[in-house]
């Protein structure tokens, strides 16, 4: 990742066809175990904490981000990010999703500024609506820049 990147090109998903929220996690952790960032158990960790914790990772409109415990099952920080061609709903006030971001993170401290970072990029009003319109990774990387 160059400096001022958020997300990386192969960490990019656009147009995702999923039935649920379980298949847009799985997803957007699926890109991380593909990455070689988490394994499979860190992804089924996301999904465990939304059916024990309600829908918490639906943190805007239209915006989910997954995310467990640092846990051995990370390898390294990365962050993913999924579009979905048809949106999910969690079963939050801010349903239906249409945007999934991803992070893994090996410490505390990691998890608290990947989350940071995150947050100064969806403080954009129109972020969200920009990267779930996105055609092609490209454009999301162009939506991104400088986050």
């Amino acid at each position: 990742m160059r400096k001022g990147e958020i997300f990386k090109k192969e960490n990019i998903l656009v147009g995702a066809s999923v039935s649920d929220w379980k298949e847009a996690v799985r997803a957007a952790g699926g890109v991380l175990e593909a990455a070689g960032s988490a394994t499979s158990r860190y992804t089924e960790e996301m999904v465990a904490a939304v059916e024990e914790m309600g829908p918490y990772m639906v943190i805007l409109p239209k915006l989910a981000l997954a995310h467990a415990a640092p846990s051995g099952a990370v390898l390294r920080n990365d962050v993913s990010l999924v579009t979905l061609k048809e949106p999910v709903r969690f079963g939050s006030e801010n349903d239906p999703v249409h945007v999934v971001l991803c992070i893994c993170c090996t410490d505390r401290e990691s998890h608290r500024e990947a989350l940071q970072r995150i947050a100064r990029m969806v403080m954009d009003e129109d972020i969200v609506d920009r990267l779930a319109a996105a055609a092609s990774v490209e454009e999301i990387l162009s939506v991104a820049e400088g986050y």
